[in-house]
């Protein structure tokens, strides 16, 4: 799937404004991927530089939201209703000369993934949201890059979600 050429502004300014919360409704979105992967119905949502992703029994928001206090965990992991979720999250902070490759590789990587969604932000090429899914053994799992260039920061997260 191409990327999207999005017209609105970055909400979210620097990866420590970033939170995680599970549960949270939907969220209105500059982009929207429905899917069907393992047989689970997956919606992936661009938000302002954060994403959303409702998988089965979860809802997935890594966001600048009001009143939640910014900072991703290194990791998370629940169990719902017969599933069991796992969240790892990190961040990238690159030297001037590797931003850019890094980045054009998310975009490389997202363009050419059959279960993908990715956004570039105005004002620089390298202001990226992106996500992708993949089918496992006993459920799914995705991932998502959210990039920064005026810090040169990237937010990667990792999350699986297996049936128990």
């Amino acid at each position: 799937m191409s990327g999207i050429a999005l017209t609105a502004p970055y909400l979210d300014t620097d990866a420590d404004q970033l939170s995680f919360v599970l549960g949270r409704p939907a969220r209105e979105a500059l982009a929207v991927r429905d899917l069907t992967v393992g047989g689970l119905d997956v919606q992936l949502r661009l938000l302002g530089a954060s994403h959303q992703v409702f998988a089965g029994p979860v809802g997935e928001t890594v966001a600048c939201l009001p009143g939640v206090e910014g900072g991703l965990p290194d990791t998370e992991t629940r169990d719902f209703d017969g599933w069991h979720y796992a969240f790892a999250a990190r961040v990238h902070t690159c030297a001037p000369g590797e931003f850019s490759a890094r980045v054009a590789r998310i975009r490389d990587l997202s363009e050419d993934h059959p279960r993908a969604l990715h956004g570039v932000f105005p004002g620089s090429p390298d202001a990226v949201t992106a996500l992708t899914v993949e089918r496992e053994t006993a459920g799914l799992s995705w991932r998502t890059w959210h990039t920064y260039p005026q810090s040169r920061r990237i937010v990667a997260t990792h999350t699986r979600l297996e049936a128990r």
